[in-house]
Formats: structure tokens, C-alpha cells, sequence
């Protein structure tokens, strides 16, 4: 039996490194790496049975979703899940750009896209009740949309349960957006820090410490938390996307630009770049801070590589030094 299952798992991860190295996964890196242009190229070029499958749909979601286009990131994300249905994370994804959507919609059409954004986030989290990134959506959504489309504390606390058999840190981090919510700082401030205790590398919790002590316009308290961030991010070998955000809350609170050029730099120059800060936008941020320094030649020269990675993304085309 020992031999037989052995042979079984060989057999599986065989199996796995195949598809790893596939053409989809190739468009994966180039999204993952914020090469936008280029992963468009290369779903544009998938033969057409690949191009028509349901993670070719959700990658070019997930491209569009990062450039802003989220019409089409709505199109594709639910061909993805026309063509899979049971997928948890196609429902997220869909939830996702429904969500973006909605945020820039009229209020007629608003209201019917937040209630499809609400059951896309349910559906995903019923499919997969241990999707992390799925039900910290979900929380999200419940704490900070109304009751007329299905919002309610009283569910993201639910949530929050739920996350706390899954990912500690996330559930502290959303109890502590409903106590904010309810103006409740104290209760706030000591879940973001539990979030920070639950965390085995816990530099990106740090960074969403500072960005709700910018909020709370607790300026000195947020440069120790982003410095203690970009001191963390340094060790730690998944933390990039922290110095991607600790930049942006500098930016955000107009402090410590030099600080904010350095991070958005060692994000840059990061193997472990993520779609969740697409390396066109740390450019387009990296520009911002260098034509605020002064440094017009910098904020070109960072204009022009976001360009590259996406010829037609709206805020770099718009920025004129």
C-alpha cells in the first residue's frame, strides 16, 4: 500500500510540475511581476481551448482588474465562473471587480452591483470555508457596506469567527476595522496590535498599524510603525508588498518622502513583487514622490517604466512633469 501511494504521489507532483511550467503559468509570473502588457500578450496568443478555459478568464480578470478596467474585469471573472462554478476563488475574483465596480457606479446602479458583490464573496466562502483572502473580502464587505444591500457588524463579526480558525492575524485585523467603525479606538488599536502578535512575519501588519494611525492623524506614532515595517520587510522573505504600503502611507500623510522613495525602490527591485501592488503602480507612486522631491528626471524615468509594463494605464498616461 506504502509503495502504491508513493508511486500515486510521484505520479501527482509529476503532474503539478507539467502545469507549473505551462503557458498559463507563464502569464501568472508576468502578472504577478505587474508585466500587464504582457500577460495580455500571452493569453491573446493561448490557443483557443486554453484562451476559452476558466483560468484564462480569470487571469484576464485579474489583468484588467489591476489596470482599472474592471467592466472587463466583471466580463471575464464571470465567464471564469460560468465555466467553473465550484471554484471558491473565481467567485472572489468576481466579487472583487463587481465591488470596484460598484464603488465607481451611479447609485441606481450601484445598488444592485454591491448585492452581487455580497453574494459572490458568501458564494466563494460557502465553496471554500477556508479561503482566508475570500472571507477577509466578505468581512470587509459586511463592516463597511449598509443594510439595504446586506451589510451588518453583527455578520463580520460572524466572519471574524470563522477567520479565527484560519487566519488569526486577518480576524484580528477585522475586528479591529468594526471597532473602528464603531469608533471604538481603543478596541481598534488593540486588535491591530494582536493582529501584529498573531503574525509569523509580521511587518504587513505593522504597516495596516500605521495606516489607521494616519487616520487617526497619530503622525508620530505612524512613522515609528512604517519604520518598524521597513526594518521587518528587510528580514522578512514574503513581506514586499509591506514596503509598497508603508510608501503609500507615507505619500498618503505627506511625511518622510525620502523614506517612502527608499521603499517603493527595494519594492521595485524585489523577486517577490504580488498583483496586489502591481509594479506599474509603485512606479507611477515611485514618480509622484520623486516630482514632489524635486527630482523631475527621476519622475520621467519612472513614468516611462510604468508605461512599459502598461502602455494604457489612465495615471501614468496623466502624469505630465
Amino acid at each position: 500500500m506504502r509503495v502504491l501511494a508513493a508511486m500515486a504521489l510521484a505520479l501527482l507532483l509529476g503532474a503539478r510540475t507539467q502545469a507549473q511550467h505551462g503557458p498559463l503559468d507563464g502569464i501568472n509570473t508576468a502578472l504577478q511581476q505587474g508585466e500587464a502588457d504582457q500577460a495580455l500578450s500571452l493569453l491573446a496568443g493561448l490557443p483557443a481551448d486554453e484562451s476559452a478555459s476558466a483560468e484564462a478568464h480569470n487571469l484576464r480578470c485579474r489583468v484588467y482588474f489591476i489596470l482599472e478596467n474592471f467592466d472587463t474585469a466583471v466580463r471575464e471573472c464571470q465567464q471564469a465562473v460560468e465555466a467553473e462554478g465550484q471554484n471558491s476563488d473565481y467567485h472572489m475574483w468576481l466579487g472583487r471587480a463587481l465591488g470596484e465596480k460598484a464603488s465607481r457606479a451611479s447609485f441606481v446602479s450601484a445598488y444592485g452591483l454591491a448585492k452581487r458583490t455580497r453574494e459572490e464573496f458568501e458564494q466563494a466562502t460557502q465553496l471554500n470555508p477556508r479561503n482566508a483572502e475570500a472571507l477577509a473580502d466578505l468581512g470587509e464587505f459586511y463592516s463597511s457596506a449598509p443594510g439595504v444591500v446586506g451589510g451588518g457588524m453583527d455578520k463580520a463579526q460572524g466572519v471574524a469567527a470563522q477567520l479565527d480558525k484560519v487566519d488569526p492575524a486577518r480576524a484580528h485585523e477585522l475586528r479591529a476595522r468594526i471597532a473602528e467603525g464603531n469608533k471604538d479606538y481603543a478596541t481598534a488599536e488593540r486588535e491591530f496590535h494582536a493582529a501584529i502578535a498573531a503574525s509569523a512575519q509580521p511587518a504587513f501588519q505593522w504597516i495596516t498599524l500605521a495606516s489607521y494611525l494616519r487616520r487617526r492623524q497619530r503622525l508620530d506614532e505612524m512613522d515609528a510603525a512604517v519604520q518598524k515595517g521597513w526594518s521587518l520587510a528587510q528580514q522578512e522573505k514574503h513581506a514586499a508588498v509591506a514596503l509598497n504600503n508603508g510608501a503609500s502611507v507615507l505619500i498618503k500623510a505627506n511625511r518622510n518622502l525620502a523614506l517612502a522613495a527608499k521603499m517603493l525602490d527595494a519594492y521595485l527591485a524585489s523577486p517577490m513583487k504580488t498583483e496586489e501592488a502591481p509594479a506599474f503602480t509603485a512606479h507611477v507612486q515611485r514618480a509622484r514622490v520623486a516630482a514632489k522631491m524635486g527630482d523631475t528626471a527621476t519622475a520621467k524615468r519612472e513614468r516611462d517604466a510604468a508605461l512599459a509594463l502598461a502602455k494604457e494605464y489612465k495615471p501614468a498616461l496623466d502624469l505630465k512633469f
